[in-house]
């Protein structure tokens, strides 16, 4: 497998695995970009508006590549599936990082964004369904790694879209491992806690505080602190799938 140079129709062997991260320009995912990369993959760092910082992220890694595509839009997920085949011609971790949160009671929501959300859950499906058939079935080996969230355990006011989504992806995790059982190819959930990041930065003052008031650890999660585990499930953790590992500092008993 390598990368192809369209100008002389050549494609130049690679060794590595290669990882897929979505989302991957900012956040969680960029940390597990960083850590996947130190482990030895070829990183490719998916983004749906954050070029500039998805060019940044690459300059750091050095060895990777960049790959736009809204994963709500099912066609612009073929497009990404045929980009890979081009670009690198195989996957061996898909980690379905990317998250959409749309802040609104139920009383206020209305149909379209509810719609919204539940378009990127169809993205996540998708992209899994063609990455799945086109690489990973195909090489008998992979791993499929979901980020949800401690919130997908425990709700949310204000967020049940979000809510839902993310414990749907808990669901499809285990689901998905039971569908693949005999074809060696393992799927975990890792569902983080209250971590810095940008989305996070943005809840009121009150809410925040009510948060590290349950947090065993009495401290706010790193994006680093999540990759670990992330990378832990690429690299190694040969004898776990189905499961859904817990990064939240001990927030709601987690």
């Amino acid at each position: 497998m390598g990368v192809y140079d369209a100008e002389s129709g050549e494609r130049t062997m690679i060794e590595k695995p290669v990882a897929i991260i979505t989302g991957g320009a900012t956040g969680i995912g960029a940390a597990c970009c960083r850590a996947l990369a130190a482990e030895g993959f070829h990183v490719g760092i998916h983004y749906n508006k954050s070029a500039e910082k998805a060019q940044q992220l690459l300059a750091e890694i050095k060895e990777g590549f960049i790959i736009q595509a809204d994963l709500s839009d099912i066609e612009q997920v073929n497009m990404m599936i045929g980009k890979l085949k081009d670009a690198v011609g195989r996957v061996d971790v898909l980690v379905n990082n990317a998250g959409r949160s749309i802040n609104a009671d139920i009383l206020s929501m209305k149909v379209e964004q509810f719609d919204e959300q539940r378009a990127l859950t169809r993205g996540v499906w998708y992209l899994t369904k063609r990455i799945l058939r086109q690489f990973m079935i195909r090489s008998s080996a992979g791993r499929v790694i979901n980020i949800s969230s401690v919130v997908g355990h425990t709700g949310n006011a204000g967020q049940i879209p979000y809510t839902m989504e993310k414990a749907a992806l808990d669901a499809f995790t285990r689901s998905l491992a039971l569908e693949l059982k005999g074809r060696n190819i393992l799927v975990n959930s890792v569902a983080p806690g209250f971590i810095d990041t940008e989305m996070t930065k943005e809840l009121p003052e009150e809410i925040k505080n009510k948060i590290m008031d349950e947090i065993i650890l009495g401290r706010v999660g790193r994006p680093e602190e999540v990759a670990e585990v992330v990378a832990f499930l690429a690299k190694k953790g040969s004898y776990i799938t189905g499961s859904v590992i817990h990064v939240n500092g001990g927030l709601y008993g987690g």
